[in-house]
């Protein structure tokens, strides 16, 4: 992987995930003192419009490191491996659900598109950070 695969595919997984995790506080965890308040936060919609747009980046990058990194590695490498796979099987159903939860009307549907996606999303940031850790040389 050339180095500037290396740097856009981290600042875009940073990006998105911090995006990702602010506004999941805004809308989770803050309460506005406006009753009629449709948002919790008045950033809450510019963070999930930030998040809706870094993410798409960060599936084109992970696309871009597919065929000179990741199925190579696949195939033929035997370091890393284990957060490497578990990262790549990872990328399907964080998509999909977030792809989902975008477009689902059915309430329940979307509420399940929304927990899928927080489960594989923070599982894919925590697998993710530990492949790059594992992945450094040692000094």
């Amino acid at each position: 992987m050339s180095r500037t695969q290396l740097v856009w595919l981290h600042v875009s997984a940073f990006l998105t995930a911090a995006t990702g995790v602010v506004f999941s506080v805004m809308k989770y965890l803050m309460k506005s003192s406006d009753e009629f308040a449709v948002v919790n936060h008045p950033l809450q919609p510019h963070m999930l419009a930030a998040h809706v747009v870094a993410a798409p980046i960060l599936l084109f990058l992970l696309g871009w490191t597919f065929s000179n990194h990741m199925l190579p590695k696949f195939r033929f490498s035997e370091e890393n491996r284990r957060t490497g796979i578990a990262a790549m099987w990872l990328i399907a159903p964080m998509t999909l659900s977030a792809y989902l939860l975008q477009i689902a009307t059915n309430e329940t549907l979307r509420q399940a598109m929304a927990v899928a996606h927080w489960i594989t999303s923070g599982v894919f940031v925590i697998v993710y950070v530990g492949h790059v850790v594992l992945g450094r040389p040692s000094s």
